[in-house]
């Protein structure tokens, strides 16, 4: 079996994509089903929501931002109808908070686009390892309802992260909180009364202490380590 083939656990779960974008869909089926994995397409979020899919084991992909029903409106959705599919968000530049906000709504991860193979296919695969796990009732995780949102996929982060986090300065800590509310580094400036230039600086030195590739990486140790957005 390819290294980048579905595992045993996870081989009869389906990853169903939901995207309005004809080419992201198609390219992402394609992608998908050549490392391995089950997938099925839809055009739009009622097409999926109205079919078997969403009572079927597997995971879902889905389009944050979409006409008619957003990414976020189709968690509620499955929230509202007792569907615990783990879910991963794709997101265009700028949806941070978006993409946080379907975090703290119990998305198992998010992907910014033009997304890296190996990063979609990760959380992919941390999703459909999350679908198996619900397979085992008492390891089911509690499904979230708009009123009462399931806990973050990660609700503590691990000790290496946390030692990351800590060791960042009160300046730095304000910046990182800013970044997971998806501000600007010229807005974060505002904020904090400082230079853009400045921001740039501790937002480097974030990057390097937290050892993070990328912002959507950042953001999700950020989350798991219980980081507040910036104004709130």
């Amino acid at each position: 079996m390819p290294a980048d083939a579905v595992p045993d656990m996870t081989a009869d779960l389906t990853v169903f994509i939901v995207d309005d974008d004809d080419a992201i869909r198609d390219s992402l089926q394609i992608l998908l089903e050549c490392a391995g994995f089950r997938a099925e397409s839809f055009s739009t979020p009622l097409a999926f929501l109205e079919s078997d899919a969403p009572s079927r084991p597997g995971c879902l992909l889905v389009d944050v931002r979409m006409p008619q029903m957003s990414g976020l409106d189709v968690q509620e959705r499955l929230a509202r109808d007792g569907r615990a599919i783990p879910v991963v968000v794709m997101t265009g530049h700028g949806d941070v908070p978006l993409a946080v906000r379907a975090m703290k709504a119990g998305a198992v991860d998010f992907v910014e686009k033009p997304f890296e193979e190996e990063s979609l296919l990760a959380a992919v695969r941390s999703a459909l390892a999350r679908a198996a796990e619900s397979r085992t009732p008492a390891a089911a995780p509690p499904a979230a309802t708009p009123e009462q949102p399931a806990p973050p996929p990660a609700a503590s982060a691990p000790p290496e992260v946390l030692a990351r986090l800590s060791a960042l300065t009160p300046r730095e800590l304000d910046v990182l909180r800013w970044l997971v509310a998806g501000k600007s580094n010229k807005v974060i400036a505002f904020e904090l009364s400082i230079s853009p230039r400045t921001v740039e600086i501790h937002r480097a030195r974030v990057m390097e202490k937290m050892q993070a590739d990328s912002l959507p990486t950042l953001v999700r140790m950020a989350i798991a380590a219980g980081v507040v957005p910036g104004g709130l």
